[in-house]
């Protein structure tokens, strides 16, 4: 079976954290994360800062601590996040890393190490510990699905959605990369994805030239940066339209909400018409779903519930005995 992959697949987990840097969004996620447990907001109105901490007479002391997961298993997302936040709010702290992204997690795995002043890392600490929290969740249950697929298909790509929380989605996408997943486009501008609310009143007769054309005016509105053209459908009918068009007008069809045995007579047209042809499916995929999806031939399975059902892994900052004058 040929491989069927979209470039932005390959990129190393690296590479794909630089992108997701590049963007600049990771700086103000952590500015904005830092403003709300501060009251950065409150300005003139109030105490701006850690107002227990500096309450407290700590005599200068220094405090290292160590960051502890309790839960029973899962996946490290958000290492680097933190490295990124240590490095622009507590220049003054030191961070030692015990764990990297993408790293299987275990009940009482030291993660990291902070040292510094007890006022920073206490400042530090609900901030570092909910970005290693939602994102090692997101990576937790992202590798479980990579896990369940898999065993239906070897090569299947489990893919999340803008199904995200508003604000986080760059680093919930890299969270799903640490836990072997892969990114589906970040927004409304990175690629063209026509969907049946697009398609609305577009009879089948019609469609062929319909998406050609949608097609080729992103191509010119993206100026080189489009990632890829797809277009959803819900019936064969639709994905036989497609299959007549010249290669290279889409490079994905989504298959919606389709069952498994109509999937697979997708597939098996694909290889006959236009084996290059990437197909996914979405919709109704759940853990005890996606395997027989996965066997049904399609290169991509789209999973929403990677980014809206994960639950929060739980991490403890665990301050260790080497607390003195700083």
């Amino acid at each position: 079976m040929p491989v069927r992959a979209l470039a932005t697949d390959g990129l190393s987990l690296e590479a794909f954290f630089a992108s997701q840097r590049a963007t600049g969004l990771v700086d103000r996620v952590l500015q904005l994360a830092m403003d709300e447990d501060t009251g950065a907001y409150a300005g003139a109105r109030g105490y701006v800062g850690d107002i227990t901490s500096e309450a407290c007479d700590f005599g200068g002391a220094e405090l290292a601590a160590d960051v502890v997961c309790r839960a029973a298993e899962g996946v490290l997302s958000g290492a680097r996040v933190v490295e990124m936040l240590v490095q622009r709010h507590f220049p003054r702290v030191q961070l030692r890393m015990g764990m990297e992204d993408g790293q299987a997690l275990s009940r009482g795995a030291r993660v990291l190490t902070v040292r510094g002043a007890a006022r920073d890392v206490l400042l530090l600490e609900r901030t570092m510990l909910n970005l290693l929290g939602r994102l090692s969740g997101v990576a937790s249950l992202t590798a479980r699905y990579v896990h369940a697929a898999r065993e239906g298909a070897t090569d299947v790509r489990v893919c999340d959605t803008r199904k995200t929380t508003p604000g986080l989605r760059v680093l919930e996408k890299y969270a799903v990369r640490c836990g072997g997943g892969v990114s589906h486009r970040m927004g409304l501008h990175d690629a063209l994805l026509i969907k049946d609310n697009h398609l609305a009143g577009v009879p089948v007769a019609e469609l062929g030239a319909f998406v050609r054309g949608a097609c080729e005016r992103a191509r010119r509105l993206g100026q080189g940066g489009l990632s890829f053209c797809e277009v959803e459908v819900d019936r064969v009918e639709q994905l036989r339209v497609l299959l007549a068009l010249p290669a290279g007008v889409v490079d994905v069809v989504l298959l919606d909400n389709m069952a498994a045995g109509i999937l697979r007579e997708c597939c098996e047209l694909r290889d006959a018409q236009r084996p290059g042809l990437l197909l996914e499916a979405s919709g109704g995929v759940n853990l005890s779903t996606i395997r027989a999806i996965a066997s049904t031939g399609v290169d991509r399975i789209s999973v929403g519930a990677l980014t809206h059902s994960a639950v929060q892994v739980d991490f403890g900052l665990d301050a260790c005995e080497s607390v003195g004058a700083a």
